[in-house]
Order: structure tokens, then C-alpha cells, then sequence
């Protein structure tokens, strides 16, 4: 028998290859996305996903039944979460049709950053100074990334740094609907990204696909779920804060689908830059959850700004 080494157990492993399964699930589906974007207009990759999803979800849809829809809560800010998800879905494929797949990756790892120094003004929360400096770092981190000059702040990189901005605002509506059901809120992002993909094929046309693209469009919308299903999963294996930390795996993912399927290499101020923002999103998360701790014994509930990486992308 050895001693002195505590055995890890099986809930904290099974949760972490749910985490990693999950994020690898979001970047196949990235790297596919980003490959497609070399053929197909966005607006079209947003609307085959879509229905896919829908199809997909037709079950759990059907136990929901209309009344379950027509009586969640809030509703209007249920649009509007949907309407954030849209955007910053978009605006990702968007930026990765330009952008290095690492980079805009990058850019949308700062979400939970910006949801910290969001939450007093959007959630009313109290952020303390520890919180601050890391988000102050957590910003730097995003400009070494972007490393901005005439040259380098493309059409690219507004499209992703706007996105990873509608993307904390989507993860702060998340947070504010904790009450309404899972595939209510899916549902509605769906349906959302299934207008919006339909409005712009209709302005901009439809691109014919052969079998084999037009079976990777699809396989965007199931990715997406399965992702979802595992990341959802991990949660309910091994806590928080066991888990999450490795979702900051989809960048090392970036790097190397990127360089695999596209050639491309990032530079050593983007690299940094991501390393920082890895640094200031832990130091936040950990520090929510100690928080979180310590309020539990008060009664008074304190939510970690978890990133639920891409969701749908």
C-alpha cells in the first residue's frame, strides 16, 4: 500500500477527460468551421448548423412541449441572449476567415475576464482589488495579443475582439437565466442563428456544396452539442474547479489544427499575450470560487464567471 500519495478520485479523472473530450469537440468543430469559410459565405454555415442542431434536439424539444417555452421566464432577456450568441458566433467565423485559428481563440478565452469587469454594472456583484489587477493584467494581455499598428488591426481582429466581447455579455445573460431550462435556452439560440444564417444567404446567396461539405456543415451544429454534452457533464463529475481550468486547452488546440490544416504559425507577442490571459482568467476563476466558499457559509451566493468556451461555435 503506498503512503503519503492520495489517490485521485475516479469523478475528478472522469471529469477532466469529459473537459478535454468537450474542448477538442469545439475546436475539431472551429477547425471545420474555418475550413469551410474558404468556400461558403458565413450566413451559410450559420443556418446548415442550425437546422442541424435543431434536428438533433427535436427530442428534447418535444418533452419540453410548447407549454415549457411559453412559460419560461424572462423572456425578452431570453432574446436577447440569443441575439448575443448569434453575434458572437458569427463574429468568430468571421474572424477566423482571416485570422490565425489560435488567435481568435485567444481573443474569446478573455470572455470570462470581461464578465468579471462587467458584474458590477450587469450583475451588481462586488469585484475586490485582487479581481481588478488581474483584470487589468487580463486587458494587457488582449493588447499584447492584438500587438495594435496600422498594419496589424485588420477587419480580422475587430470581428474577433468584438465577438469575445458579445460572448461575456452572452455568458452574463447565461448567468441571469439560471432559472430557465437548458433546452429552452438552446432552442432559442438556435432558432436565432437560423434566422440570422437564413437573412444573409437570402442577401448574399447560396454557394451549391458537393455531399462531402455539405455533411461537415452539418456536423457543425451536432460538434457543437456534443461539446456542450461533455463540458456539461465534466461539471456534474468533479467540481469547478478541478475542470475548468483545462478548457484553456482549446488554445494549444488552435495551434496546432492551425498549423496542421493551415499552415499557420502565431508570434511570439500573440503567444505571450495568450499566456497572460490564460494567468489572469485562472487567478480570477480560483479567486471566484474561494469567494464562493466563504459566502456559501454567509448564504449569500457568489457565481463564478465559468467560460462555456464556444457554446455553439
Amino acid at each position: 500500500m503506498s503512503v503519503g500519495r492520495a489517490a485521485v478520485p475516479v469523478g475528478a479523472i472522469g471529469g477532466i477527460v469529459m473537459m478535454l473530450l468537450g474542448v477538442l469537440f469545439f475546436a475539431l468543430n472551429d477547425t471545420m468551421g474555418k475550413w469551410l469559410l474558404g468556400t461558403y459565405a458565413v450566413g451559410q454555415l450559420m443556418l446548415v448548423r442550425s437546422i442541424s442542431g435543431l434536428c438533433v434536439m427535436a427530442p428534447a424539444i418535444h418533452r419540453v412541449g410548447l407549454s415549457g417555452f411559453r412559460d419560461a421566464p424572462r423572456p425578452g432577456l431570453q432574446l436577447v441572449r440569443a441575439g448575443f450568441s448569434t453575434l458572437e458566433a458569427s463574429l468568430f467565423f468571421w474572424g477566423v476567415s482571416t485570422l490565425p485559428l489560435a488567435e481568435v481563440m485567444t481573443y474569446y478565452m478573455a470572455g470570462p475576464i470581461y464578465v468579471t469587469a462587467l458584474s458590477p454594472l450587469l450583475l451588481g456583484e462586488h469585484v475586490g482589488w485582487r479581481r481588478w489587477a488581474a483584470i487589468g493584467v487580463g486587458f494587457c494581455g488582449v493588447a499584447l495579443a492584438l500587438h495594435p499598428s496600422p498594419g496589424s488591426l485588420s477587419v480580422g481582429a475587430v470581428c474577433a475582439l468584438a465577438g469575445s466581447f458579445f460572448y461575456a455579455l452572452f455568458l452574463i445573460t447565461t448567468r441571469k437565466l439560471a432559472a430557465v431550462p437548458g433546452t429552452v435556452l438552446m432552442t432559442s439560440q438556435l432558432v436565432s442563428s437560423l434566422i440570422f444564417g437564413a437573412a444573409l444567404v437570402l442577401a448574399y446567396g447560396w454557394t451549391s456544396t458537393g455531399p462531402t461539405d455539405f455533411a461537415l456543415m452539418l456536423l457543425l451544429g451536432v460538434g457543437s452539442l456534443l461539446g456542450n454534452l461533455c463540458v456539461n457533464q465534466s461539471l456534474r463529475l468533479a467540481p469547478a474547479t478541478t475542470v475548468v481550468p483545462y478548457q484553456y486547452t482549446l488554445i494549444l488546440w488552435g495551434m496546432l489544427f492551425g498549423y496542421l490544416f493551415f499552415g499557420e504559425m502565431i508570434g511570439p507577442l500573440t503567444t505571450a499575450g495568450a499566456g497572460i490571459i490564460v494567468a489572469s482568467g485562472l487567478f480570477i476563476f480560483l479567486r471566484e470560487q474561494q469567494l464562493g466558499r466563504r459566502s456559501k457559509a454567509r448564504d449569500v451566493p457568489t457565481e463564478p464567471a465559468i467560460a462555456k468556451l464556444h457554446d455553439l461555435d
